[in-house]
Parts: structure tokens; C-alpha cells; sequence
């Protein structure tokens, strides 16, 4: 069995997702996970309903939100502001 390099499970890139942090070989964005788990679904739960996910990336992406907490918070808000504001106009 090979070990997985966990920094290796995130990553970002300015051609995939504006440069927002999302699961490596996917365009799952971390900030997407954390939707599901702010809808208090739990890594199994988020894994099951994705399909294309691994509870090892799941768990990766939130491990990702938790130590970045006010960066995909950010990218929340914003995304909330621009719906907000496209929806009322």
C-alpha cells in the first residue's frame, strides 16, 4: 500500500474554477463541499450523494475549509451576493 501525500488533494489553478480551491483530477470545489456540510451532511453522507468524490477527498476539502475558514467564506458570500443580485434585478 502507498501512502498519499494529503497536500496533493487540493489544489488551485486559474484555468479551473477562477483559481477557487478544489479537489485535484476534479472540478468539486472545496467551497462546494462545504455547502453540503453546512447542510449538515456528514463526509459519508457528501460522498454518497456526489458519486464521483472519495471520502478521502471529502474529508480533504473540509479539512481545506477549516483551516482556511474566511477564504471560503468569502468565496460564499460572494457567490450569495452575485445570485442576490442577478436574481433581484
Amino acid at each position: 500500500m502507498q501512502a498519499t501525500d494529503i497536500g496533493t488533494l487540493i489544489i488551485k489553478s486559474s484555468d479551473t474554477l477562477g483559481g477557487r480551491p478544489r479537489i485535484a483530477g476534479t472540478r468539486v470545489s472545496v467551497q462546494r463541499i462545504t455547502a453540503w456540510y453546512k447542510m449538515r451532511l456528514n463526509a459519508e453522507e457528501i460522498t454518497e450523494r456526489m458519486g464521483n468524490v472519495t471520502l478521502v477527498q471529502v474529508y480533504a476539502a473540509l479539512t481545506y475549509y477549516h483551516a482556511n475558514r474566511e477564504e471560503i467564506e468569502g468565496y460564499i458570500a460572494a457567490e450569495k451576493a452575485d445570485y442576490k443580485n442577478s436574481y433581484f434585478r
